[in-house]
């Protein structure tokens, strides 16, 4: 039995540099299709949501074309997503480390990630984005059913519909900006971003990132 956040795939291989295995070739595609979705799912909800975005629209072939597609991108998602839930849902786990992790976020900010604890493969901002994408897309499933009137219609009530538009927008919003922090993060932290694409990050990256995942796999901690 492995460490908490040790996952299947991950590996270590000596060379100069080593290399790290941290996403396998599943993983990784189940991650960019979850992505290519939100993104389209921003687009086509934004072109919905004000008339001064409508001209988005012209992105999914016409109005009629986004109306249609926007509910099914997001049934996409909700399961993409699921995929990723269960393949990473053990490392995300909060412990001690995270919390200390949190209060020193000074730190992380400017820099002096040598004053943080040791985390394992996934630090608390990480977990933050990982839990609060799980709970925001549990929330606009439910809501975008409850307004898919294709198929929902006769299941809610005028007023439901209303409030669920109103839950449905605001957290809609709330995921743009949780997507905006985790592109933002992986564009900062050189190297991230190649973990994603190739799968592997150097055995300096995460000595400096991700010290006590790095033991463990060292290690073979149980």
């Amino acid at each position: 039995m492995t460490a908490y956040d040790v996952e299947p795939g991950d590996s270590v291989h000596p060379g100069d540099p080593v290399q790290v295995d941290r996403y396998t070739g599943g993983a990784r595609i189940n991650h960019w299709i979850t992505a290519t979705c939100l993104v389209l799912l921003a687009l086509s909800g934004l072109a919905l949501f004000h008339p001064w975005l409508f001209f988005l629209t012209g992105l999914f072939g016409g109005g009629q074309n986004t109306r249609t597609f926007h509910p099914w991108i997001g049934v996409v998602l909700f399961f993409s997503f699921f995929g990723l839930f269960v393949r990473f849902w053990r490392a995300n786990l909060w412990k001690r480390e995270d919390g200390t992790w949190l209060a020193q976020l000074h730190d992380v900010l400017t820099g002096h990630e040598e004053r943080l604890p040791e985390v394992g493969k996934y630090n608390a901002g990480q977990k933050a984005v990982f839990w609060l994408m799980s709970i925001l897309i549990l929330v606009l499933i439910t809501s975008g059913f409850a307004i898919w009137d294709q198929y929902f219609a006769a299941f809610t009530t005028i007023e439901q519909k209303r409030i669920a538009v109103l839950v449905h927008a605001a957290a809609a919003v709330a995921i743009i900006c949780v997507w905006i922090v985790h592109v933002y993060a992986a564009i900062w932290i050189r190297g991230t971003i190649g973990a994603m694409t190739r799968g592997q990050v150097t055995g300096g990256w995460a000595w400096r990132h991700h010290r006590k995942w790095l033991k463990e796999l060292i290690s073979g901690k149980t």
